[in-house]
């Protein structure tokens, strides 16, 4: 079984659609998929969170981006995040040093979120993987 793990540290539009992209890609393919949301990435998946804005990187073109986007009805990484985890095999954790640093509770993450776990724990998880991205 291949097994993909994604730290997911940015909260960008940018950056979070490629982790909903690849993770509904890799449960379609069949793989496991492990996501460990820190920083960012964590406050992405607070229920409260506004929709992620494209990096300011971008300039202009992020404006075009994020237009093409609506107008295309493209789904949002949360719902590909969704469907991925009824597809297969897709865990999400939440970083727990991020999570206590914001003063975070479980409910107040979306309803994904499989779990609150340190960073050796998602270490000794993701150590088996045969892709590892940083996002």
């Amino acid at each position: 079984m291949t097994k993909l793990s994604i730290i997911m540290f940015s909260g960008t539009a940018d950056k979070l659609m490629p982790v909903g992209v690849l993770a509904s890609a890799a449960a379609g393919l069949g793989y496991d998929v492990e996501i460990f949301a820190t920083f960012w990435g964590l406050l992405a998946l607070k229920k409260d969170s506004p929709p992620p804005e494209v990096s300011k990187d971008y300039g202009p073109i992020g404006e075009m981006f994020k237009k093409v986007m609506e107008e295309k009805n493209m789904p949002s990484f949360l719902d590909m995040l969704r469907e991925a985890k009824e597809i297969g095999n897709v865990k999400i954790y939440a970083c727990a040093q991020t999570f206590d640093m914001m003063g975070l509770k479980k409910e107040d993450l979306v309803d994904i979120v499989d779990d609150v776990i340190g960073a050796m724990e998602y270490l000794e998880k993701s150590k088996e993987s045969d892709i590892t991205l940083f996002i």
